[in-house]
């Protein structure tokens, strides 16, 4: 039987290179510096820069607030929201679920002033039930959650800036 499996998983892996799949690998970015724009203490804006400095060794992350001119591009985090909403109740009155969203706004340009990436929102939302009895672990749930659609948010802006295919605006 596990002779059966194996035989036919070998098999079947050529297809998979003929099917168009590949692994993401490392992005390729046109401009070689890129400055972080995000508000103080931006959670977003921090994982963002350490994402990008840990990307590529060709891509120089500019952390010096007093010079973002001297980057290729400036991506600025516009706003970020992280908001808790309640949409389930029993009869009682009693917290059933939440909803988390992370909506968090960008965009791209250059030092000059040039849009590369016009302002482009991002949302994520997450489901979580609640039952008072389990409170604190519901609270512990809820920040791994926001962690995780923070991580969401920070790789998709990634594939957007590796997206970008010149630095010239059409």
């Amino acid at each position: 039987m596990q002779k059966r499996t194996l035989l036919a998983a070998m098999a079947l892996t050529p297809l998979l290179g003929a099917c168009g799949f590949r692994l993401r690998g490392v992005p390729n970015f046109v401009f070689s510096s890129i400055y972080v724009q995000a508000g103080r203490g931006s959670p977003v804006g921090v994982l963002l820069r350490r994402n990008l400095d840990s990307t590529s060794d060709k891509l120089k992350v500019i952390k010096d607030p007093e010079s973002p001119d001297t980057a290729d591009v400036i991506c600025q985090i516009v706003s970020e929201q992280a908001q808790r909403v309640i949409v389930g109740s029993n009869v009682a009155g009693q917290v059933r679920e939440i909803e988390l969203r992370l909506i968090v706004k960008f965009s791209l340009r250059t030092p000059g002033g040039d849009e590369v990436i016009e302002p482009t929102e991002i949302r994520q939302i997450r489901n979580v039930t609640y039952n008072e009895t389990n409170a604190l672990s519901k609270t512990v749930e809820e920040e791994m959650l926001n962690k995780d659609m923070r991580n969401d948010i920070v790789q998709q802006i990634i594939r957007r800036l590796a997206a970008v295919k010149s630095l010239q605006v059409s």
